[in-house]
């Protein structure tokens, strides 16, 4: 009886872990609401926001489905950055950077959000189609957000605008948009799944033996 409630144990907690990171990596509050909404807007007019990207973002806001979504980013990294006040002088683009994502790291993995692919470019653009200037590209990277709550809770942080002119600085140019993933197999819930049921049956075999 003992070696059956141990055996139970080792399929059971594993679970109730995985419902519970589950939980959290999930967006449980649902979509933004309208007062959220007004509130959002408010606070980044008042920052001096160009009227139509304030539109852009209510838009955003406004079709928001609760589900989580990937932000794509283009980057091409400055060769000579300019000096910004509260970095030494002389920083590098990849000092600048590191500045930025000092705030972003902790703050995007305290909402379960993450990066999801990050990588160098091997070359210049292969297909170019009504668009100049974007032949160059120093990396990509793609960030996963738990939803677009997270997203302007992070953007809405003081720390946040303090953080945001390293990153320009950083850059020459770039390109960001927010992506409705149809195909992500990269889902931490899928692979920790995936990850979880073979451990732990393995554990059982090794434990217990195939015959028990």
């Amino acid at each position: 009886m003992l070696l059956v409630s141990k055996r139970r144990s080792l399929w059971v907690v594993p679970a109730v872990l995985y419902v519970a990171f589950c939980f959290w990596y999930t967006n449980t509050e649902g979509s933004l609401t309208s007062e959220e909404i007004e509130v959002i807007v408010a606070r980044i007019t008042e920052n001096g926001t160009p009227p139509e990207r304030v539109a852009l973002l209510r838009q955003f806001m406004e079709s928001d489905d609760g589900d989580q979504f990937l932000m794509f980013n283009s980057l091409d990294m400055a060769d000579d950055p300019p000096d910004v006040e509260g970095a030494s002088p002389g920083e590098d683009a990849d000092q600048l950077m590191g500045r930025y994502m000092a705030y972003m790291f902790p703050a995007l993995f305290k909402r379960a959000c993450h990066p999801a692919l990050f990588g160098g470019a091997l070359g210049n653009s292969m297909d170019l189609v009504g668009i100049e200037g974007a032949e160059v590209w120093s990396r990509a990277g793609v960030v996963r957000y738990r939803s677009r709550r997270d997203l302007f809770e992070i953007a809405g942080n003081p720390i946040f605008r303090g953080r945001h002119k390293f990153k320009l600085a950083a850059l020459d140019k770039t390109i960001a948009y927010p992506i409705e993933p149809w195909l992500y197999l990269s889902d931490l819930r899928f692979l920790l799944a995936l990850i979880l049921l073979a451990g732990v049956a393995l554990s059982d075999v090794l434990i217990y033996g195939r015959g028990r």
